[in-house]
């Protein structure tokens, strides 16, 4: 995928939360941990939903928004393209399948966070800054319900 505005930019993060989605939903089936199977199925519905939001952004923000150019800092920072899930989190226990998944959404809230701080356009910059908090948001949601579930 070429990555040059924003606009691509949104269509990439919804691959990505889409492409954890079908990853986590797959190891969920390949776990044998009956907790981490509860959390990646967990997970994977939380990244269902990132990808939802994220395309109603991507339907919805201004068109001087979406078309803002970004390609300097991808061309310095090339986004990482996630191909098929090879498994990762099938013998992962729920810690270790948390901490993946925080640093997962990391990279993916540092590339919001500095293309907020790259941009000039201020529809740019709200829309940027809205999807990172969403992002912030989401990941604290999940960790906070993973340590409920280690509770149990």
């Amino acid at each position: 995928m070429q990555v040059e505005t924003i606009r691509d930019v949104l269509h990439w993060t919804i691959a990505f939360h889409e492409n954890l989605r079908d990853c986590l939903q797959h190891c969920a089936q390949l776990n044998k941990d009956e907790r981490a199977k509860l959390i990646l199925r967990y997970i994977a519905e939380h990244e269902d939903s990132l990808a939802r939001i994220v395309k109603g952004f991507a339907n919805t923000a201004e068109a001087k928004a979406l078309n803002t150019w970004c390609y300097d800092y991808i061309d310095k920072h090339p986004i990482i393209h996630h191909g098929h899930c090879e498994s990762p989190f099938q013998a992962l226990d729920m810690p270790h399948i948390m901490e993946k998944t925080v640093d997962h959404h990391t990279h993916v809230i540092e590339l919001f966070e500095h293309l907020h701080t790259r941009v000039d356009i201020d529809s740019a910059k709200e829309l940027l800054q809205t999807i990172q908090n969403v992002e912030e948001n989401e990941i604290k949601r999940m960790v906070q319900t993973a340590n409920r579930f280690s509770d149990l």
